[in-house]
């Protein structure tokens, strides 16, 4: 095929921006453009056609065979849902986009949903809902933000990100009720809100093969600095500064990848171009939706990037007949920005056949049109979103800088015109101070992990009867009645140390409270395996003994075992010259108790979705991520004896060395009313929650849902602590979880508020493949 005469379905700024880069390529004759807008009309090679209805197929079918057609481009997504291609098809003739079958990715939100579910593609958690009633009763219960969406098509504009409960019914009646959607509200889905940085990528395909353009950020919002209501678009840059070459390569193989073959595997190659709207979250890049054509004003902004020798017309008949594999797409190492002009008013009432001067636009910058005509010679507005100006540079804000300097100068001009002032700016951030990690301060979770995988063979080969001797768990077990004691109960043990808030306590010179931290490092851990705390042991080492120090210590353990109910039965006290240096010391504990068989936690085979999760508050960062916290101190320039910048009534020392709470006598009377318990320690409530769910299901966790010690802030900001090295590393304010039925839930959280302070904090879900076992919601209301 040497000559390619294309037929371009639509009248946007997406269909002239394809218009303007399929008139380069050498292979294509002509461009009939069905309608067109004001600036097809005047593009190279291209002739609006107003003769033919975009929504009348069989006479799109007859126009292209008159004029021989061998390429046709539906550039909206509504023909391509109503099936365009079949028609064309069946004509022989090529055709860039999807099946009707396969268009349902974007027809319906519903489907492509459960299409994402099927094949594991990471998304948010959702609901689909035909009647208003049902829906309503969901958000009102529901306890994370919501996204409401129209399932079918509603021009860009069925999305609803509401800011209350009210606003989401509001939503809903506008939707299911009062029909402002027509039929695409016959059915809604309400999604949970992703928080991250929004992205989209536009990827070519052939069934089989991908080709991915730059990806690219949108702006949705109509006000500078994502204000007011969602409208299709008012700007656009790409590359992103966030688009590494990790997190592409994680876009292909978790998201991309997947979404090709799971739609061979539904029958129904996909071919054309997929736009795939991205949420980058702290737990990585999650879809959002997909759309089965170019995006806009997407288009606009990363087809400027494609090198002059790539060819589009090329490529787009590589995908329509299954040869892609045989094409590559050149990107040239530029930076690309596009500025959306809106007719004032936009994206609620507002004029049309407005006059509109344009200039030529200066080196480098490219004027697309969407919403315009040519009434004669003159033109006019005849939508909301008129016109754009996109531009190219060595640096995107070079890129940047010449779209608004070109708008200065007057380059587009018309009355009420609008258009935001701050595209790309989320790129322009200033750059924050360098994050601090636990394992910047020499403590690395993830070795530890790795440490316990290795060591497991080892463990296991101690096997006994009464042991499992396998390790993971919160403490070890031992049943007597499997080793020659009848009816006995099974034996827990626990060993654990307070780790390096020791040498805060050494500064201080305050030992007591560290002892107490000594006793409910282990009991704590007893206690989630249901057992009662029956016996202590400790062991301090320090290179010459100080009778004071060691004294206050030993007092400290026993008013732990005091606050546990369990005996302190003995303990080894070592000197050691050399292995410790002038007054430092190091301690260690060990905590046995018991439970009967029968009630031993968790009882992972009890646990279902629906499940509440009720948390405990913690006094303080407990005994764990002190080599973080004690970096942040310094860094900031505080000792342990300056004022607590989080609370003025104590000294930085004095408020640290708040003792780990022990939640023991708290819990005893309500084991025989919960599922499971989790000690929020070392690894915080992402690694310790998992510990007691089985492999179906996860934790889905409200962070907000309970009050967050002012100690957790401070060290947040301080160091620059990420949301989620936060929960991995602290107990964010929670230093037990309860799984709990939800019809138990109401009676175990009022029975614990006698002792203690309780909060509802989320509930279990079922798993997904790949699914961690737990998911803290909202981390970025860490501020």
């Amino acid at each position: 095929m040497d000559n390619l005469r294309v037929l371009l379905i639509g009248n946007g700024g997406r269909e002239h921006a394809l218009a303007w880069k399929l008139s380069q390529s050498a292979r294509v004759e002509t461009i009939f453009a069905v309608p067109g807008n004001g600036g097809t009309a005047t593009c190279p090679k291209v002739t609006n056609v107003a003769s033919v209805a975009a929504e009348n197929f069989t006479d799109l079918v007859h126009f292209a065979q008159t004029n021989k057609i061998n390429l046709v481009v539906p550039g909206p997504e509504a023909p391509l849902v109503d099936g365009i291609e079949g028609f064309f098809k069946k004509a022989g003739i090529s055709c860039f986009g999807p099946s009707k079958e396969a268009a349902r990715l974007e027809g319906s939100k519903t489907y492509s949903k459960d299409f994402m579910k099927k094949y594991s593609i990471p998304t948010a958690a959702y609901e689909n809902f035909s009647t208003y009633e049902k829906a309503i009763s969901y958000v009102e219960n529901v306890s994370h933000d919501v996204v409401i969406k129209a399932t079918g098509l509603a021009a860009g504009k069925g999305v609803i990100l509401p800011q209350s409960k009210q606003e989401a019914k509001d939503a809903l009646k506008q939707i299911m009720v009062d029909r402002a959607f027509g039929s695409a509200g016959d059915e809604v889905v309400i999604e949970e809100l992703l928080v991250g940085d929004e992205l989209s990528v536009l990827t070519f395909c052939d069934g089989y093969t991908i080709r991915s353009l730059p990806l690219a950020q949108d702006h949705k919002r109509i006000f500078d600095g994502d204000q007011g209501p969602n409208t299709g678009g008012m700007g656009c840059y790409a590359p992103t500064n966030i688009a590494t070459k990790d997190l592409t390569e994680r876009i292909d193989k978790e998201i991309l990848e997947p979404t090709i073959l799971g739609m061979r595997r539904e029958q129904q190659p996909f071919r054309g171009v997929l736009f795939t709207g991205l949420m980058i979250t702290t737990a990585g890049p999650k879809v959002l939706e997909y759309n089965v054509r170019f995006g806009d004003p997407e288009t606009q902004t990363v087809l400027p990037l494609l090198s002059a020798d790539t060819d589009l017309a090329e490529v787009m008949l590589a995908c329509a007949e299954g040869y892609l594999d045989n094409c590559h797409l050149k990107i040239d190492q530029t930076f690309s920005a596009t500025v959306v002009v809106a007719a004032g008013g936009y994206p609620g009432s507002y004029a049309k056949g407005t006059p509109i001067t344009v200039l030529s636009p200066p080196d480098g910058s490219t004027i697309f049109h969407a919403g315009t005509k040519l009434d004669g010679h003159n033109l006019k507005s005849s939508g909301g979103r008129v016109i754009a100006i996109n531009s190219v540079g060595e640096s995107l804000r070079a890129a940047v800088d010449a779209c608004y300097a070109a708008l200065s100068a007057g380059v587009i001009n018309f009355e009420s015109m609008f258009f935001r002032k701050d595209i790309a700016f989320r790129a322009f951030r200033a750059p924050n101070k360098k994050a601090m990690t636990y394992a910047q301060a020499g403590v690395d979770i993830q070795a530890g992990n790795d440490f316990v995988e290795k060591i497991k063979k080892a463990v296991a080969s101690t096997k006994r009867p009464g042991a499992d001797a396998e390790i993971g768990g919160f403490g070890g077990e031992l049943d007597l009645s499997q080793c020659g004691y009848p009816n006995a109960p099974v034996l827990v043990g626990a060993i654990d140390g307070v780790g390096t808030k020791l040498m805060i306590a050494q500064t201080m010179k305050k030992h007591e409270t560290v002892g107490i931290d000594l006793v409910a490092m282990n009991v704590n851990d007893l206690i989630v395996q249901g057992a009662t705390p029956l016996m202590f042991l400790d062991y301090y080492g320090c290179s010459k003994l100080d009778l004071a120090s060691a004294a206050a210590f030993v007092e400290g353990v026993a008013e732990g075992c005091r606050q546990s109910g369990c005996a302190l039965v003995g303990g080894e006290t070592a000197e050691m010259p050399g292995m410790y240096q002038a007054e430092d010391y190091d301690a260690a504990g060990c905590a046995v108790g018991a439970v009967t068989t029968e009630s031993r936690l968790p009882q992972k085979g009890a646990m279902v979705e629906g499940d509440v999760l009720l948390g405990l508050g913690s006094s303080g960062v407990h005994s764990n991520g002190f080599s973080l916290v004690r970096r942040i101190i310094q860094s900031a320039g505080l000792t342990y004896h300056s004022q607590a910048p989080w609370d003025a009534t104590k000294t930085v020392g004095e408020d640290l060395l708040s003792p780990t709470r022990i939640y023991v006598k708290s819990l005893l009377p309500v084991l025989g009313d919960i599922k499971g318990l989790a000690h929020i320690t070392g690894g915080g409530l992402i690694e310790n929650v998992p510990r007691m769910l089985p492999d179906t299901l996860t934790a889905d966790i409200i962070y907000g849902s309970w009050d967050t010690p002012p100690v957790f802030q401070w060290l947040k900001q301080a160091g620059n602590v990420d949301p989620t090295e936060m929960c991995r590393t602290f107990n964010s304010g929670i230093g037990m979880v309860i799984a709990v039925d939800a019809c138990k839930a109401d009676a175990v959280a009022q029975t614990l508020s006698a002792s203690e302070k309780v909060y509802r904090i989320g509930r279990l879900v079922g798993r997904t493949p790949g699914q961690s076992g737990c998911e803290v919601q909202k981390l970025e209301s860490w501020i």
